[in-house]
């Protein structure tokens, strides 16, 4: 046995015994402050039998967290990662309650209510303590990380010398939200990126129409978005409503999605998928949407993510702890905001504090921490979406200080993603990019005091709330309905009614879109029927001052672009005549064709008001942080790639829709010798 190798085993001791002496401390100091904690008998015990009784009990505790813990979670695998997020504290103080009934003394005791709080204290001083002694050995700190990565590589093949590439997804950070960050400080990380002497390059890249994570992260991953018109949309043929964000939509997607592209996915040979919607053909895969439904297996568990993470009590401790906290940062900045009498401000109760907790806290640490584990364990592309600032923008807005907190702690996130590259066992491309940005601005209810499908069901006759005929649009509305059945007076406060046949249109909102389908006619309607059912419905909504446009099929143009006073584009006519699509930017006339080219096109997309000025849209959901549609920073993405890569476009030319940053992430694979993924004919033709 070499010198180097005791020494290793004799730090190793010393700081296992220096981490045991704090706990020791630890637990005196507790029992000391908490009533409830007693470390001596009734009648009193000398300062050294009280010692020894601490010593005994932090070790035995230790001991526990290390050999029990672990298969506590393995027991626990199946359970949600926020129900066992949840149990942490409960399962800690159990342990510290064992730990004192086996003493031998018998001295030890606790309230059930008091070992929670112990345990909790003495798992993050102990794994605060151990930090802290590592973090001058790049030994010690090495196989700190290496206790999160996944056992099973142990025994596999030695990693190769090709590099591996790791993609972050930084969901809802639009390009010039991360400029910005960077410039100040906020994100150094990214800042040292893109220094004076950069080691990435950042493109900006354009979204499709609909701007959200469910169709730019299947683009990316599967390499075909085709038929996703928003993130909910009803579909006729089989009279359901589909939603990116429920498990069995994602599956669906999915399997479409690879159908249509020809290939399983960018993450097919060797990939890992984390915290994403879907698993872009990934072998291992770590709270993955589109996996939700199905019957955990060995296969689809996430051994490397999930278990790894909370088999380590101080981690589970310590996410538990953040988790509170967040909660109750949440509920803080929304009483500052509502005493401030901030505007804009949406509603921020209810269950809100603790998604956003779940989003911030448990999926991020859980993701970094599969990320790290798949690094260490040398997989050859691992793809992560981090959710945190996109849930926080829609509900602080996207320029707030709340979400600018958040763009820290991702920055730090990345920071230590990258310091685990220098250890992992062939070398790593950090590639981050974005799904999408966010547009400011108030709710389509918040200014015109009307929902879109108040003004929907008023502009089709039907009854609308009390609250939105008081409005001046609802009144406008019952207006232009009456003229358009030439009915110049109200009669008795009635209002036209459709047949009895007829359903009700159905509303749906993906952020600034909205989308207008009638269920009960089996193929998308045409303007001129939906003229014939509803007079004065298409008028409504392109003259109403908080919509910026529509879209409809027309029997005789074959699409049409509609907006205020009577303009009706061609969609053949667009590059000539943009007509309301001028206010949205380049590009605005392509992503509006190729979405009337969907089979679940609604019957009338409906997008919102956009100010160039000041990139403000209206979002038809309760968020004053939106994307979805068209206008604003929502559609101007970034792709933040080191300069080792090859460049994503040709100087002057536009990186334009997911799927062909799909096609740029596979050409980077391919220059690495990653996953082979075999591309469609189509694919061909139009990358050449």
């Amino acid at each position: 046995m070499g010198g180097g190798r005791w020494r290793r085993i004799a730090s190793q001791i010393g700081r296992s015994i220096t981490v045991w002496a704090v706990s020791t401390v630890t637990m005196l100091v507790l029992a000391g402050i908490l009533p409830d904690f007693q470390l001596q008998s009734a009648d009193g015990d000398s300062a050294t039998r009280i010692a020894v009784t601490a010593a005994f009990g932090a070790g035995a505790f230790g001991l526990l967290s290390a050999l029990v813990w672990p298969l506590l979670v393995r027991m626990l695998l199946l359970v949600p990662a926020l129900v066992l997020g949840l149990l942490v504290f409960v399962l800690n103080g159990s342990l510290l309650l064992i730990a004192l009934r086996i003493n031998p003394s018998g001295r030890g005791e606790a309230a059930p209510e008091t070992a929670v709080v112990v345990a909790a204290v003495m798992s993050a001083v102990a794994s605060a303590t151990g930090a802290a002694l590592a973090v001058r050995d790049d030994d010690a700190y090495r196989r700190r990380l290496y206790r999160l990565a996944d056992r099973r590589r142990r025994s596999g093949p030695p990693s190769p010398a090709t590099p591996g590439t790791v993609f972050l997804q930084l969901d809802g950070v639009g390009h010039d939200i991360l400029l910005a960050a960077a410039a100040k400080g906020v994100m150094p990380t990214v800042a040292g990126w893109l220094g004076d002497r950069p080691s990435h390059r950042l493109t900006p890249w354009r979204t499709d129409w609909s701007s959200q994570t469910g169709a730019s992260q299947l683009g990316i991953l599967h390499g075909s978005n085709h038929d996703i018109p928003a993130f909910r949309w009803y579909e006729k043929d089989s009279r359901e409503v589909m939603v990116c964000n429920r498990p069995t939509s994602a599956a669906e997607l999915q399997r479409r999605a690879r159908d249509h592209a020809g290939h399983g996915g960018l993450l097919t040979a060797d990939g890992a998928s984390r915290g994403n919607l879907f698993s872009g053909g990934a072998g291992e895969q770590a709270l993955v949407l589109s996996i939700a439904t199905k019957r955990r297996s060995r296969e689809n568990r996430s051994r490397a993510g999930y278990f790894a993470y909370f088999s380590d009590p101080a981690n589970a401790v310590r996410t538990a702890m953040s988790f509170v906290a967040e909660v109750c940062r949440e509920m803080g900045q929304s009483l500052r905001a509502r005493l401030r009498k901030t505007r804009p401000r949406v509603a921020r109760g209810g269950l809100y504090p603790f998604v956003r907790a779940f989003a911030t806290v448990v999926e991020r640490d859980v993701v970094v921490a599969a990320v790290m584990g798949d690094m260490l364990a040398g997989r050859t592309a691992v793809y992560a979406d981090l959710v945190a600032y996109d849930e926080v923008a829609h509900h602080s807005g996207p320029h707030s200080r709340d979400a600018e907190k958040v763009l820290e702690r991702l920055d730090r996130a990345l920071a230590l993603i990258a310091n685990v590259a220098e250890h992992a066992p062939r070398p790593y491309r950090i590639v981050v990019l974005s799904d999408h940005g966010q547009s400011p601005g108030e709710t389509f209810r918040a200014r015109y005091g009307l929902t879109l499908g108040d003004l929907v069901r008023a502009g089709s006759g039907l009854p609308v709330p009390r609250r939105a005929q008081r409005t001046h649009s609802g009144a406008e509305a019952r207006a232009a309905v009456r003229a358009a059945l030439r009915r110049p007076v109200e009669e008795g406060g009635e209002q036209h009614r459709p047949s009895r046949r007829r359903s009700e249109p159905l509303v749906l909102a993906s952020g600034n879109l909205g989308l207008v389908s009638f269920p009960d006619v089996p193929h998308r309607m045409s303007k001129e029927e939906i003229d014939a059912r509803h007079p004065a419905l298409l008028t409504t909504l392109a003259n109403h001052p908080g919509i910026g446009f529509l879209l409809v099929r027309s029997e005789q143009h074959g699409g049409l672009v509609l907006g205020a006073h009577g303009a009706e584009i061609p969609l053949d006519e667009l590059d000539e005549n943009p007509g309301p699509l001028a206010e949205f930017g380049p590009g605005a006339a392509d992503v509006v064709r190729r979405t009337h080219s969907f089979p679940h096109t609604a019957d009338i997309m409906v997008n919102s008001f956009h100010d160039p000025a000041d990139g403000e849209v209206l979002a038809f959901e309760e968020q004053i942080g939106s994307h979805g549609g068209l206008g604003g920073a929502q559609t101007k993405a970034f792709l933040l790639s080191p300069v080792a890569l090859s460049a994503p476009v040709d100087d002057g030319g536009e990186l334009a829709g997911a799927e062909h940053v799909h096609r740029v992430l596979h050409r980077w694979l391919s220059e690495s010798n990653g996953p082979q993924v075999p591309l469609t004919s189509e694919q061909d033709r139009r990358a050449a």
